[in-house]
């Protein structure tokens, strides 16, 4: 386990003045070198030990660089990580009209990520946001939990005719990093996700997208970052949950597919109407999560929470 000391000088208004003493207990605070500084220790299981050794500061503001603040006072005190990643953590101190910060990128790859293994052999990592347990990538299961096959549809006529289940793969390439495609009759038979696993409900993904800020600001959270997947600009997307939504696009009812790399849509496994069920969509162009009801023949990506 390393030990690691950072420390940057910023000024606020005034400047540091290297030398200055207090004449009295009624003086001000004085502003000294080093005025903002920490140590950190990277431990086990995405925990870092902080260490506060700033001089003179009245107040402090951490920012771990995972969504979550402190305005911790105590010298020494621990947070926990819980995705692997690279965090960029910053603490600025105040006092006498004056403040500083000091920062550092933190490395955390101690984190140990659940797995859970579908009828096929596929793994999957896992990521807790909240109270819930999502899986990370998207679902490419080719049978259902009870070890029967789900019909894969790669004519176009075919799959324009479905009502009942089928998947395909984008282009029907297999190798698709984005998983496959699934008709929402499939999601509907209960026997789509692993064992002790379930499709994601409607209200289960009105629960995350809540407690991610809302829906409206909450897609950049879940999107995987760059542009390895996404098409540029691939908007607000930091991935800070872990979640690493990508966007294989969909296939519509006609068979034809569209937006691989500009659009991610998910079905929930809850029924609208008739005709159609509830879904989740998130687009390049927007941070936002959009909730849509699309036509039940439709292909799209799935998510499994754990039960």
């Amino acid at each position: 386990m390393k030990t690691f000391t950072f420390f940057l000088i910023l000024t606020g208004l005034s400047l540091i003045v290297p030398g200055c003493k207090k004449t009295d207990s009624s003086d001000p605070p004085v502003v000294k070198d080093p005025y903002a500084m920490f140590t950190y220790s990277i431990k086990e299981n995405g925990v870092v030990s902080f260490t506060n050794t700033s001089t003179d500061a009245t107040s402090y503001l951490w920012n771990f660089g995972d969504n979550t603040t402190s305005t911790a006072t105590t010298v020494t005190f621990e947070h926990q990580y819980l995705q692997n990643g690279t965090y960029h953590v910053t603490l600025t101190a105040y006092g006498n009209g004056k403040s500083a910060g000091a920062y550092a990128d933190l490395n955390i790859t101690t984190v140990v990520s659940e797995t859970v293994t579908d009828i096929d052999g596929n793994v999957y990592h896992t990521i807790t946001i909240g109270t819930q347990v999502w899986m990370v990538e998207n679902l490419k299961t080719t049978k259902y939990n009870d070890g029967t096959s789900i019909p894969l549809v790669t004519d176009n006529v075919e799959w324009s005719t479905l009502s009942t289940p089928g998947y395909c793969w984008y282009d029907n390439d297999a190798a698709s990093p984005y998983g496959a495609l699934y008709n929402w009759f499939t999601v509907n038979t209960g026997k789509l996700a692993p064992t002790g696993w379930h499709v994601a409900t409607n209200a289960e993904w009105t629960i995350l997208t809540t407690y991610l800020g809302g829906a409206t600001v909450c897609g950049g959270k879940l999107k995987e970052a760059g542009t390895t997947h996404w098409l540029s600009p691939n908007e607000g997307a930091n991935n800070e949950t872990g979640f690493t939504a990508l966007p294989g696009g969909y296939r519509f009812s006609n068979g034809s597919y569209y937006y691989i790399g500009e659009r991610g849509y998910w079905w929930s496994s809850s029924e609208y109407d008739a005709m159609e069920a509830w879904g989740r969509g998130m687009t390049s162009f927007y941070s936002d999560v959009n909730i849509f009801m699309a036509i039940k023949i439709f292909g799209h990506s799935v998510r499994c929470v754990k039960d």
